[in-house]
């Protein structure tokens, strides 16, 4: 049973953020699925990891190609055919305790600018942690990631 975990984007935007976590996903060894809620703005958030790191290659693909099952990082809208141990969600797509519980981690990243954006996540916490699902709240506020707040299995 894996955890979520909730990232509150105020300092650095989508675009330099989920490459860091991709990084780190995958350096544990994990695949990754980013699901978002519009094609274009994963065709968009595809060109961005082309473009980063500097030092670095982030392997990945959209998904509707042929080789989604061998990519370690698939952009979807939907169900990943690449067998992750991690999800991502980006631009408040849909996050499901059964997600929580099928994946190592699940992430949450959420603009901290928009409003919608942050009632969204703030439904989604609720929703996860009424479910029993473990849950840790960062914040990068201070100018760094700090935890915020954490809520342990079946507590809510």
């Amino acid at each position: 049973m894996g955890a979520a975990y909730f990232y509150h984007l105020t300092r650095a935007p989508l675009e330099v953020t989920l490459p860091l976590l991709l990084e780190k996903s995958l350096a544990a060894g994990w695949r990754v699925a980013v699901r978002g809620t519009e094609a274009a703005r994963l065709e968009w958030l595809d060109q961005q990891l082309w473009l980063s790191p500097e030092d670095g290659f982030l392997p990945h693909g959209l998904a509707g190609g042929p080789h989604d099952a061998d990519q370690p990082i698939l952009l979807t809208t939907g169900a990943a055919a690449n067998d992750p141990s991690c999800l991502m969600s980006v631009d408040g797509a849909d996050i499901s305790a059964e997600d929580v519980n099928a994946m190592e981690r699940v992430c949450v990243l959420f603009d901290g600018h928009d409003p919608e954006a942050l009632d969204r996540a703030r439904g989604q916490w609720k929703a996860l942690t009424t479910a029993g699902c473990a849950a840790q709240y960062w914040s990068e506020e201070s100018g760094r990631w700090e935890k915020k707040a954490e809520s342990d299995a079946a507590s809510g």
